[in-house]
């Protein structure tokens, strides 16, 4: 007769004679990703390699995270995402972030600059500076970067289908300021896989929109060096409805496909591998979040050397933004999400994250006042100088809880990696509807469990109360939006047709060649012309992309 474990002897005499007389509050404990979560996991249960696989800190499978020191020497950057109205009143909300303490720019685009519309275009009617900052011109990008100096902040920018353009902006308001291009620090969202998947704000179609990603890699690598050339997003799949698993598991398919388009377009992995990087969400489940950071590094390294082959240690490692769960957000109670925010900004911590960005307590109200962004700052602040987390190197490594759902979460995106392989890879997973599919289907599934009361959200459909919120609003002036107006009929009178004229039948003329696109868009904000002109005389060429109907 086999001898019984200590687990299973305390498990017969002591758990389960309390569970017959008090039982637990749900039939079986699950994590977002469909994971059981045991009451304990005894160390038997844990893979017998699997402390001899953690490593150390920046070492390969890098689950322990991407640098020596991590937090010991440098905190993760802090970041508020911002933009509103004008460039003018984004560009003081960042100076009063700069002064309270944030140590790096987040910018976030009206929806006519996120789908390359002037503010003056008729489409953009009514949506200038409503959910972030308009940006139609160089004119613009002067402004929101006013007294503040390119070559000492680092700016990440989320912005994808016109990434090219606006990236083009920064590089030429930096060569006014006299800041070398090569002294650039920050990144472009440039992700378009996951507008195809999630989120909606494409423009053109997938073939010279992957184009013009590896045009932004190529150009970069030469020209700006220290730039991210993407932020390959699962923020938004995870919005949109998906799992844990499946956060880690199609971002990092999309990895593979950019992976793949820069190679066929004549670049080495170890070329470019170190200059991308990836945001992902931090959501509500605490410990699983720890987790699948750590799963999504060691499974990206895995990919990057058995996959494709990477020698250097840069291009193995994961290095990711974090912004916590706006889905997650509540109107009711809104004071509730400071906690929240809190949670998930101390997992992505735990979990490895090299910046983050946490979200206000009144954003699913209206757009965060500066009192409430202040208050999110100082949630990062707090953990990073007073709650002791900082102070070790990954502390969570060795928690049996952790290194199972690590495990476990790796293991599922693997399998759907593996699905995806077989349909053709990421973009023919798309076409035809398959990744969309699932995370409708996890998005339905979270819903029916919140109206069956199985999952619980505090003040939403349990513990609610009656109140009137009393918080601090938020309004855009209307006025802004004629302004921008003006401002642009201004900037167009200044210039020479004849040479807008020429610079545009040039543009056109690269987008129907082989050409890098980056030198011409350059030479085109340099010289005035818009974002609209650009991405109109860009569509003129390569179409409009319309997602199909899968139903």
């Amino acid at each position: 007769m086999t001898e019984k474990t200590p687990f299973e002897t305390w498990q017969e005499k002591v758990y389960e004679p309390a569970t017959s007389r008090f039982p637990e509050r749900k039939e079986q404990f699950k994590s977002s990703s469909d994971i059981p979560i045991p009451a304990v996991v005894p160390p038997e249960n844990i893979n017998p390699n699997q402390f001899d696989e953690l490593g150390l800190p920046a070492t390969y499978p890098y689950t322990r995270g991407v640098q020596p020191t991590m937090y010991r020497g440098r905190l993760w950057t802090m970041r508020q995402y911002a933009g509103f109205s004008s460039a003018a009143e984004s560009n003081k909300r960042y100076r009063f972030l700069l002064d309270q303490g944030q140590t790096g720019l987040s910018v976030a685009f009206d929806l006519p600059t996120q789908i390359g519309y002037d503010a003056d275009d008729p489409i953009a009617l009514g949506e200038v500076g409503k959910v972030g900052v308009s940006i139609s011109s160089i004119e613009d990008m002067e402004t929101l970067f006013d007294q503040i100096p390119l070559d000492k902040v680092s700016t990440s920018m989320t912005i994808n289908a016109p990434a090219a353009v606006l990236l083009a902006m920064y590089i030429a308001v930096a060569k006014k300021q006299g800041v070398a291009s090569t002294a650039l620090r920050g990144t472009i969202q440039n992700d378009i896989l996951k507008e195809y998947i999630a989120r909606g704000t494409y423009i053109f179609p997938p073939k010279p929109s992957m184009r013009l990603i590896t045009d932004i890699f190529q150009y970069c690598k030469q020209e700006v060096p220290n730039w991210n050339t993407i932020s390959i997003s699962g923020y938004h799949i995870r919005e949109a409805g998906s799992t844990a698993a499946q956060e880690v598991a199609f971002t990092l398919a999309n990895a593979i496909a950019y992976i793949e388009a820069a190679i066929n377009a004549g670049m080495d992995v170890d070329e470019f591998a170190d200059q991308l990087s990836f945001f992902f969400n931090s959501h509500n489940n605490f410990m699983e979040e720890i987790a699948k950071f750590r799963a999504a590094r060691r499974l990206y390294a895995r990919i990057m050397r058995e996959r494709f082959g990477a020698k250097k240690s840069k291009s193995e490692r994961l290095r990711f933004h974090t912004q916590t769960a706006g889905s997650t957000l509540t109107a009711q109670q809104p004071e509730n999400n400071v906690v929240r925010v809190t949670l998930q900004a101390l997992a992505a911590v735990l979990g490895g994250t090299q910046s983050l960005h946490t979200n206000s307590m009144d954003e699913a109200l209206w757009l965060p006042t500066e009192k409430s962004v202040q208050v999110a700052l100082r949630t990062q602040q707090i953990i990073g100088y007073e709650s002791g987390v900082a102070d070790s190197i990954d502390p969570m490594a060795g928690s049996y809880l952790v290194e199972y759902l690590t495990d476990e979460i790796e293991k599922q995106a693997a399998e759907y990696i593996s699905k995806i392989d077989d349909l053709g890879g990421a973009l023919s997973a798309i076409e035809n509807g398959f990744i969309q599919g699932e995370i409708q289907d996890a998005a339905f599934q979270a819903q029916r469990r919140l109206e069956n009361h199985e999952d619980i959200v505090v003040g939403v459909n349990k513990f609610q109360v009656k109140e009137e919120i009393s918080l601090e609003s938020l309004k855009i002036d209307p006025k802004n939006e004629q302004e921008q107006r003006e401002r642009l009929a201004a900037l167009r009178a200044t210039r020479d047709p004849g040479m807008v004229t020429a610079l545009l039948n040039r543009l056109k003329e690269a987008a129907r060649s082989d050409a890098n696109m980056m030198p011409i868009i350059i030479e085109c904000v340099e010289n005035k012309l818009t974002l609209g002109e650009i991405c109109g005389r860009l569509r003129e060429v390569w179409g409009e992309y319309v997602a199909p109907n899968y139903i």
